[in-house]
């Protein structure tokens, strides 16, 4: 049975990337060997929406599937807040997208990810 998630990000400067997860974002991690940091978090979800989705790139060909990454948080005023204290460059202000509260910030190496406050209730773990 599945047991979770695992995003990698492929980036010219991992070293620089992994400090950013650790030290701005807080989050904590398993050195797996040669410095290799593997990062928790406590939980995830995986979401399929249809291509036409207001705020997202879209493929070069209609018919390309993409990904994206987002993080989210119980309390998106609070959390950019503390992001922005460790130095975190948000790309857009908190704005209602229907589905959440949602701002946009930069990882290093230029990647622009979302964080957002849900405002679905998850449904509980098995």
């Amino acid at each position: 049975m599945i047991k979770g998630l695992h995003v990698t990000f492929f980036t010219q400067d991992a070293d620089t990337m992994r400090r950013f997860f650790r030290d701005q974002l807080g989050l904590s991690a398993t050195d797996v060997g040669g410095g290799w940091l593997l990062f928790d978090v406590p939980e995830a979800d995986i979401g399929c929406h249809p291509m036409e989705v207001e705020g997202y790139p879209r493929p070069e060909k209609p018919s390309e599937s993409f990904h994206s990454v987002s993080f989210y948080c119980d309390d998106i005023q609070q959390t950019v807040s503390e992001l922005k204290g460790r130095g975190v460059a948000f790309t857009s202000p908190v704005r209602d997208v229907g589905y959440a509260l949602n701002a946009r910030f930069l990882l290093p190496g230029g990647l622009e990810v979302d964080l957002y406050q849900p405002r679905y209730t998850k449904a509980p773990s098995p």
